[in-house]
C-alpha cells in the first residue's frame, strides 16, 4: 500500500510537572495506509493512548506536543481548538475504551449521532436521524429506529461500543483511531466488536489505528504491528513475521506471557518500566532484559531494518538465532 492516510514523524509528547517534563512519548514515527489496519501495542504506560490523544488535541492544554502528524498532507501539531474540531469526526475519528463515559448519559443515542452528523454537514435535523439510524444497522444494532429513541444506560457494554463506532463513522473519516474497543467486553462480544472494524475496513476503506494491550485481537485482525515501550516504537512489522520472528526483548517477553496450549506456565516480564521523568539514555528496556550488554545502557538504540520489519535493539541477530533454535 502507498497510498498514506496518516503520517506521524517524530512525534513527542511531555506533561510539564514540578519536578520536570514527564516524557510521555519520545518521538514516533508511524504511517497508515487507506484500507490498512496497524495495531499499537504495549503495556500500559507504553505511550500507545497518548500519543493518539495527542495528535487530535485531546490532551491537557499544559501538554507540550512537538513533531508532525499528518492525516493526507494536512498538519495537526500546532493547530489551535477550533482547526482541530473541523477536522475531528471529519477526517480523524475516535473509539473510546470506556463508551459509558464517552456517551452524554441525558442524552438519547440518536440525537448525540445527529449531533454528530450536524456538526460536519449541511442537513436537516430530519435527514440526521435518518441517516443514524441507518449507522446503528451498519454496525449490527437491531431495531435501530427504536434503539435511537433509547440513552444510554439501556445498551449494554457491546452495544454502547457499537453505538461508538457508529458515531466515530458518521462522517466517513479517513482515519479511525480504535482505543482498547473491547476491553471489559466478553469473548463473543468481544469478536463481534472486531467484525463490525473489519467490515469498516474493508467495506469503507477506512485507515484504522488499533490501540490494545491484547495480543489475541492483534492476531486476528490487523495487518502490521507497531510494538511500543517507554514512549518508543521498539518493533514492527507484519503480524506473521511478529508472531513468529520477533527480534527485540520486549516483544518476545510479551509473546512469552501469553497462554499457549503446551506452555506450562506463563513467563512473566520482570522489573518494572523507567520512570519518564528521567528515562535512560540507552535502551528503555534494558534493565528487565536478560540479553543485555553493557552497551545497551549507554545509547539509545533506533528502529533499523531487520528481516521483514524493523527493530531497535542491537542484539537482534542474536536473539533471531534463539529463536529459532527453540
Amino acid at each position: 500500500m502507498n497510498d498514506t492516510v496518516l503520517s506521524l514523524r517524530d512525534f513527542r509528547v511531555s506533561f510539564p510537572t514540578v519536578n520536570g517534563p514527564v516524557q510521555a512519548v519520545r518521538g514516533v514515527d508511524l504511517d497508515v495506509s487507506q484500507g490498512e489496519m496497524v495495531g499499537v501495542v504495549g503495556e500500559s504506560g507504553s505511550g500507545k493512548s497518548v500519543t493518539f490523544l495527542g495528535l487530535m488535541g485531546l490532551l491537557p492544554r499544559t501538554t507540550i506536543i512537538e513533531g508532525s502528524a499528518t492525516v493526507h498532507g494536512k498538519e495537526l501539531v500546532g493547530q489551535n481548538s477550533k482547526q482541530l474540531r473541523s477536522v475531528r469526526g471529519k477526517k480523524i475519528a475516535m473509539i473510546f475504551q470506556d463508551p459509558l463515559s464517552a456517551l452524554n448519559p441525558v442524552h438519547k443515542i440518536g440525537r448525540q449521532i445527529v449531533e454528530m452528523i450536524q456538526a460536519h454537514e449541511n442537513i436537516t435535523k430530519k435527514a440526521a436521524h435518518v441517516k443514524a439510524v441507518e449507522l446503528l444497522d451498519i454496525v449490527g444494532i437491531p431495531q435501530p429506529d427504536q434503539r435511537a429513541h433509547q440513552y444510554p444506560h439501556e445498551f449494554s457494554g457491546g452495544m454502547r461500543q457499537r453505538v461508538m463506532i457508529a458515531m466515530a463513522i458518521a462522517n466517513e473519516p479517513e482515519v479511525l483511531i480504535a482505543d482498547e474497543p473491547t476491553t471489559a467486553l466478553d469473548v463473543t462480544v468481544q469478536a463481534q466488536i472486531l467484525d463490525v472494524m473489519q467490515r469498516i475496513q474493508h467495506e469503507l476503506r477506512t485507515a484504522i489505528v488499533l490501540i490494545t494491550h491484547d495480543l489475541g485481537v492483534v492476531a486476528r485482525v490487523v495487518d502490521r504491528v507497531q510494538v511500543m515501550y517507554a514512549g518508543r516504537a521498539v518493533e514492527r512489522g507484519t503480524v506473521d513475521d511478529l508472531f513468529v520472528r520477533a527480534s527485540h526483548p520486549y516483544t518476545r517477553g510479551l509473546l512469552d506471557s501469553l497462554p499457549a496450549l503446551g506452555r506450562e506456565r506463563l513467563v512473566p516480564i520482570q522489573g518494572s518500566p523507567p520512570n519518564m521523568l528521567q528515562p535512560p539514555p540507552g535502551c528503555a528496556f534494558a534493565p528487565r532484559c536478560r540479553h543485555a550488554q553493557p552497551e545497551c545502557v549507554l545509547e539509545l538504540p533506533e528502529l533499523r531494518p531487520f528481516g521483514a520489519g524493523e527493530t531497535a535493539c542491537i542484539r537482534a541477530e542474536e536473539i533471531a538465532v534463539e529463536v529459532a533454535g527453540v
